[in-house]
Protein backbone atom coordinates (compact mmCIF):
# COMPACT_ATOMS: atom_id res chain seq x y z
CA UNK A 1 0.00 0.00 0.00
CA UNK A 2 1.40 3.13 -0.90
CA UNK A 3 0.78 5.84 1.34
CA UNK A 4 0.83 9.86 -0.55
CA UNK A 5 2.44 12.40 2.12
CA UNK A 6 1.82 16.18 1.74
CA UNK A 7 4.69 18.33 0.80
CA UNK A 8 4.69 19.77 3.48
CA UNK A 9 4.68 16.94 5.77
CA UNK A 10 8.22 15.54 2.93
CA UNK A 11 9.64 19.18 4.05
CA UNK A 12 9.70 18.41 7.80
CA UNK A 13 11.02 15.33 6.96
CA UNK A 14 14.01 16.18 4.72
CA UNK A 15 14.14 19.61 7.22
CA UNK A 16 15.51 17.40 9.93
CA UNK A 17 18.01 15.10 7.30
CA UNK A 18 19.88 18.06 5.86
CA UNK A 19 21.58 20.52 6.92
CA UNK A 20 21.55 22.24 9.61
CA UNK A 21 20.17 19.63 11.57
CA UNK A 22 21.96 16.66 9.57
CA UNK A 23 20.30 14.16 12.15
CA UNK A 24 20.71 10.70 10.48
CA UNK A 25 17.77 9.38 8.03
CA UNK A 26 17.44 6.13 10.21
CA UNK A 27 17.07 7.66 13.39
CA UNK A 28 14.04 10.04 11.40
CA UNK A 29 12.48 7.31 9.31
CA UNK A 30 11.93 5.39 12.96
CA UNK A 31 10.86 9.07 14.09
CA UNK A 32 8.31 9.90 11.92
CA UNK A 33 7.17 5.89 11.05
CA UNK A 34 8.56 5.61 7.90
CA UNK A 35 10.71 3.86 5.60
CA UNK A 36 14.19 4.83 5.57
CA UNK A 37 14.05 4.17 1.65
CA UNK A 38 11.17 6.72 1.49
CA UNK A 39 13.57 9.16 2.80
CA UNK A 40 16.30 8.47 0.56
CA UNK A 41 13.92 8.84 -2.38
CA UNK A 42 13.04 12.35 -1.40
CA UNK A 43 16.51 13.35 -1.56
CA UNK A 44 16.87 12.14 -4.92
CA UNK A 45 13.98 13.85 -5.82
CA UNK A 46 14.77 17.33 -3.98
CA UNK A 47 18.84 16.53 -6.10
CA UNK A 48 17.18 16.10 -9.04
CA UNK A 49 15.54 19.83 -8.55
CA UNK A 50 12.09 19.30 -7.29
CA UNK A 51 11.63 22.47 -5.33
CA UNK A 52 9.81 20.62 -2.04
CA UNK A 53 11.58 22.94 0.14
CA UNK A 54 10.60 26.34 -0.60
CA UNK A 55 9.38 28.83 2.00
CA UNK A 56 6.25 29.00 0.74
CA UNK A 57 4.75 25.82 1.93
CA UNK A 58 6.25 26.32 5.40
CA UNK A 59 3.61 26.60 8.19
CA UNK A 60 4.53 30.31 9.09
CA UNK A 61 3.58 31.19 5.46
CA UNK A 62 0.53 29.27 5.84
CA UNK A 63 -2.74 31.60 4.42
CA UNK A 64 -5.25 32.83 6.78
CA UNK A 65 -7.87 30.54 6.00
CA UNK A 66 -5.83 27.51 5.54
CA UNK A 67 -4.85 27.88 9.18
CA UNK A 68 -8.33 28.39 9.66
CA UNK A 69 -9.59 25.06 7.99
CA UNK A 70 -6.49 23.42 9.53
CA UNK A 71 -7.51 24.72 12.73
CA UNK A 72 -11.02 23.32 12.51
CA UNK A 73 -9.60 19.89 11.33
CA UNK A 74 -7.00 19.44 14.04
CA UNK A 75 -10.11 20.04 16.69
CA UNK A 76 -11.93 17.23 15.11
CA UNK A 77 -8.82 14.41 15.36
CA UNK A 78 -8.76 12.36 18.20
CA UNK A 79 -5.53 13.05 20.87
CA UNK A 80 -4.78 9.33 19.22
CA UNK A 81 -4.78 10.30 16.10
CA UNK A 82 -3.53 13.58 16.35
CA UNK A 83 0.10 12.60 15.96
CA UNK A 84 -0.32 11.13 12.91
CA UNK A 85 -2.43 13.71 11.50
CA UNK A 86 0.23 16.36 12.30
CA UNK A 87 2.74 14.28 10.73
CA UNK A 88 0.90 13.96 7.31
CA UNK A 89 0.25 17.42 7.16
CA UNK A 90 4.47 18.82 8.13
CA UNK A 91 3.09 20.57 11.40
CA UNK A 92 3.94 20.76 15.03
CA UNK A 93 1.22 21.32 18.18
CA UNK A 94 2.68 24.31 18.66
CA UNK A 95 1.62 25.59 14.86
CA UNK A 96 -1.64 25.01 16.12
CA UNK A 97 -1.52 26.81 19.58
CA UNK A 98 -0.10 29.92 17.63
CA UNK A 99 -2.19 29.60 14.81
CA UNK A 100 -5.08 30.28 17.08
CA UNK A 101 -3.77 32.67 19.37
CA UNK A 102 -3.35 34.26 15.82
CA UNK A 103 -6.83 33.73 14.90
CA UNK A 104 -8.28 34.91 18.60
CA UNK A 105 -5.40 38.15 18.24
CA UNK A 106 -6.84 38.72 14.65
CA UNK A 107 -10.71 38.78 16.53
CA UNK A 108 -10.10 40.79 18.97
CA UNK A 109 -7.94 43.50 16.81
CA UNK A 110 -11.69 43.25 14.75
CA UNK A 111 -13.50 43.71 17.64
CA UNK A 112 -12.16 46.61 18.70
CA UNK A 113 -11.72 48.69 15.28
CA UNK A 114 -15.61 47.51 14.72
CA UNK A 115 -16.29 49.52 18.62
CA UNK A 116 -13.99 52.21 17.47
CA UNK A 117 -15.99 52.77 13.85
CA UNK A 118 -19.40 52.16 15.74
CA UNK A 119 -18.41 55.17 18.55
CA UNK A 120 -17.51 57.39 15.50
CA UNK A 121 -20.77 56.56 13.06
CA UNK A 122 -22.83 56.92 16.29
CA UNK A 123 -20.85 60.39 17.03
CA UNK A 124 -21.38 61.30 13.09
CA UNK A 125 -25.37 60.20 13.19
CA UNK A 126 -25.42 62.60 16.33
CA UNK A 127 -23.75 65.65 14.36
CA UNK A 128 -26.29 65.24 11.16
CA UNK A 129 -29.43 65.17 13.43
CA UNK A 130 -28.37 68.34 14.66
CA UNK A 131 -26.95 69.87 11.69
CA UNK A 132 -30.78 68.49 10.28
CA UNK A 133 -32.88 69.86 13.40
CA UNK A 134 -30.94 73.64 12.78
CA UNK A 135 -31.88 73.42 8.96
CA UNK A 136 -35.41 72.36 9.71
CA UNK A 137 -35.78 75.54 12.13
CA UNK A 138 -34.58 77.71 9.09
CA UNK A 139 -36.26 76.44 6.46
CA UNK A 140 -39.54 76.80 9.13
CA UNK A 141 -38.27 80.49 9.40
CA UNK A 142 -38.13 81.21 5.67
CA UNK A 143 -41.60 79.57 5.18
CA UNK A 144 -43.08 81.61 8.01
CA UNK A 145 -41.03 84.90 6.33
CA UNK A 146 -42.24 83.82 2.96
CA UNK A 147 -45.88 83.80 3.85
CA UNK A 148 -46.09 86.81 6.05
CA UNK A 149 -44.50 88.37 3.34
CA UNK A 150 -47.41 87.31 0.71
CA UNK A 151 -49.55 88.30 3.14
CA UNK A 152 -48.46 92.13 3.90
CA UNK A 153 -48.26 92.22 0.32
CA UNK A 154 -51.37 91.11 -0.01
CA UNK A 155 -53.44 93.56 2.84
CA UNK A 156 -51.15 96.46 1.93
CA UNK A 157 -50.36 95.57 -1.82
CA UNK A 158 -47.58 95.36 -3.76
CA UNK A 159 -44.96 98.05 -2.69
CA UNK A 160 -43.23 97.95 -5.94
CA UNK A 161 -45.81 99.53 -7.87
CA UNK A 162 -44.87 102.47 -6.38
Amino acid sequence: MTMKYSKRFKESVLRKVLPPENRSVLEVAREMGLSDQTIYNWKKMLEKGDPLLNEESSPSSVGRIEKFNLLLEGKTISEDESGKWLREKGLHSEHLNLWEQELKDILKDKDTELRQENTRLKKDKKELEKELRRKDKALAEMAALLILKKKANAFWGDREDD
